[in-house]
């Protein structure tokens, strides 16, 4: 496996690793996000995702240059 996969690999085990650590500690506050993310509208939940990903890319150029 290349150093890139691996480093994505590992990333992707993180993120789900997180995800379900707040699910397990957190299950009432994960049900109320949830619920108000259904009450958003499609361009919102959009943005908030565009600039959690260029937030989560750029941290990760800053973390590996």
């Amino acid at each position: 496996m290349s150093e890139l996969a691996a480093a994505l690999a590992t990333g992707l085990a993180l993120a789900v690793a997180i995800g379900g650590a707040l699910y397990a500690l957190f299950p009432g506050a994960m049900k109320r996000f949830m619920a108000q993310a259904l009450g958003q509208s499609s361009g919102n939940l959009r943005r908030a995702g565009l600039v959690a990903a260029v937030v989560g890319v750029g941290a990760v150029w800053l973390l590996r240059r």
